[in-house]
């Protein structure tokens, strides 16, 4: 669901259509991001799987400063492979571009079902893999509605909350 997320964010942080999104996997996660440029040429943004890294990025924009993560060392990892993702195994990347096509609230909708499955997860109460089945639900029962203001995108992720939950119920 994170990369998922990510591309949701990709979408409204860099104006780009879902249809100019696309995932790689990378086994190894040392590349973060790729940047195609017109000429088909690419900047890969490469580092270890630190959240440290970021964080200090944010914090010191538009400079930048020693972060405590490790620098990366490329000749101590294997090859690197890129691999396009498999959307029957990774049920919640699909789903969020599903929610991302649907647009309006659904991105919300989508990330507010995860938060009560992951939870549940968390918790003991919901086997990792039935995460997805979750947020599927409630976005088959809470079509995309549009944005209309703060007020109104709050109400609809309580109401998604609400019916996580309740799917959850009638799971156990």
């Amino acid at each position: 669901m994170n990369t998922g997320l990510q591309v949701i964010e990709a979408h409204h942080l860099f104006k780009a259509h879902p249809g100019q999104i696309d995932v790689l996997m990378h086994p190894q996660p040392l590349a973060h991001s790729l940047l195609e440029y017109v000429d088909g040429s690419m900047l890969a943004q490469l580092g270890n799987p630190d959240m440290r890294t970021a964080i200090s990025c944010a914090m010191a924009w538009p400079d930048r400063f020693e972060a405590p993560a490790s620098a990366l060392d490329l000749a101590s990892h294997p090859p690197r492979a890129f691999e396009n993702p498999d959307f029957d195994t990774f049920r919640c990347l699909a789903l969020a571009f599903q929610a991302l096509r649907a647009g309006g609230d659904a991105p919300a909708i989508l990330n507010a079902a995860n938060e009560i499955a992951v939870e549940a997860f968390l918790a003991g109460s919901l086997p990792f893999l039935s995460m997805a089945d979750i947020v599927e639900q409630v976005l088959t029962e809470l079509p995309a509605q549009a944005v209309v203001d703060t007020q109104t995108l709050s109400e609809r992720d309580r109401t998604a909350r609400e019916a996580a939950r309740r799917v959850l119920r009638n799971a156990c």
